[in-house]
């Protein structure tokens, strides 16, 4: 057995962090394809839309056009 390291977990662990915080915790859904609907929109905003500090507050999606 491979010993684990922390640092593989740390950005899917901030993901999960960061969509508990700002879309799962401010909501109360029904059933479970409502909050299977409520991630998926979420993560497409958070890989194309959502504006972060590492990308100097551009979008993913803004940050890779420039790039090109």
């Amino acid at each position: 057995m491979r010993v684990g390291r922390c640092i593989n977990n740390g950005p899917i662990e901030a993901l999960w962090g960061t969509l508990k915080v700002e879309k799962y915790y401010l909501h109360k859904f029904e059933t479970y394809e409502e909050l299977k609907h409520a991630i998926d929109t979420y993560i497409k905003f958070y890989n194309n839309e959502r504006y972060q500090e590492t990308l100097n507050g551009l979008s993913p999606k803004e940050f890779r056009s420039q790039a090109a």
